[in-house]
């Protein structure tokens, strides 16, 4: 089969010719229809040390079709459309992952090749509603924004919400979420194109975080922020504790701006602010996204498709970050 292999630090993915994987016990083979990028995929490209020689094909996003199964897995789902949960191994505890836990896509091969075998656990059914490209883009992207919302931020309806950068794919479905759970939403952005087109998703007001006083204005339009979802940190993230209301809470889930600088000690501890670090979620969690998404009839947004063969091409497209939605492979 045609897959795309992390071989070397810093260097272009390898698409080669690997062998087809067979199922084990437990185990589904599904063939991959579309697979979707993530930040996760780049950092891994520039940070990790290789575990194999041989490569490990990259990829948390995926869904497709169960072509064959393994020892004790029922012959019935062959055929079954599925999009794939790539939270592997949670553990018991709902608020923190084990220290076994795993992404999929590294250490061990993802979604990024003609076909993959998993443990059936981490199948579910494609909503129906939704395409095969629409529902690689929705796992990791939409499990994270989930997680953030109802389960750390526990969002009520009616309040209001920021998301910082729109654009990336869990920020976008943050905002759908936000909206079909009736909150008002606030977005940013470097972009004021991206501004935009979150404006007619159904965002309330958009702020351009270049300008220097983006913070006032969001203040004194907004009257105060209940939720701020962020993925970036960096500079801008202490004056998230000015734009809260009291007892208001901010979740992070990723460092594309860098590492946040110092805090106002007294405005967190006055106002009751409570800020959370979230990544992934539970198996619970990810059937709860699902239901909402199919509850809702939810669709991501894509920004461009690449055929698999181009998957370089789709990285340097994501590296350069003027895209809107999530980047997509199409492998058959």
């Amino acid at each position: 089969m045609k897959a795309a292999l992390f071989k070397e630090k810093n260097a272009p993915l390898s698409f080669e010719d690997v062998a087809q994987p067979i199922p084990g016990k437990g185990q589904v083979l599904v063939k991959l229809k579309s697979a979707a990028l993530n930040h996760r995929d780049l950092w891994i490209q520039k940070e990790q040390s290789l575990p194999s020689a041989a490569g490990i094909i990259l990829g948390s996003d995926g869904s497709g079709t169960i072509e064959d199964v393994g020892e004790g897995v029922d012959e019935y789902l062959i055929g079954q459309s599925v999009v794939i949960n790539p939270s592997i191994g949670w553990g018991k505890n709902p608020f923190v992952q084990a220290d076994s836990y795993k992404i999929l896509g590294f250490p061990d091969h993802g979604t990024f090749g003609e076909f993959i075998t998993i443990s059936k656990k981490q199948v579910v059914e494609k909503p129906e509603h939704l395409s095969f490209e629409e529902a690689a883009a929705v796992p990791l992207s939409g499990l994270t924004a989930y997680r953030a919302l109802f389960t750390k931020a526990r969002l009520r309806p009616g309040e209001k919400v920021l998301i910082t950068g729109i654009g990336g794919g869990a920020a976008l479905w943050a905002l759908k979420f936000a909206i079909a759970f009736q909150s008002k939403v606030f977005i940013t952005s470097g972009s004021n194109e991206k501004l935009e087109r979150g404006l007619a998703m159904g965002a309330s007001s958009g702020f351009n975080y270049n300008e220097a006083d983006w913070v006032n204005k969001l203040l004194k339009q907004s009257g105060g922020i209940d939720v701020i979802i962020d993925s970036a940190g960096g500079d801008q993230f202490p004056s998230f504790l000015d734009l809260v209301v009291p007892g208001g809470r901010i979740v992070n889930f990723g460092r594309t701006a860098g590492h946040i600088p110092s805090l106002n000690t007294r405005t967190l501890y006055w106002k009751q602010i409570s800020i959370f670090g979230t990544t992934m979620g539970t198996e619970d969690e990810f059937l709860s996204m699902l239901d909402f998404v199919h509850k809702h009839r939810l669709t991501p947004v894509i920004d461009q498709s690449f055929p698999l063969d181009q998957v370089n091409e789709a990285f340097a497209r994501m590296e350069r970050g003027g895209h809107f939605g999530k980047i997509l492979l199409k492998i058959c």
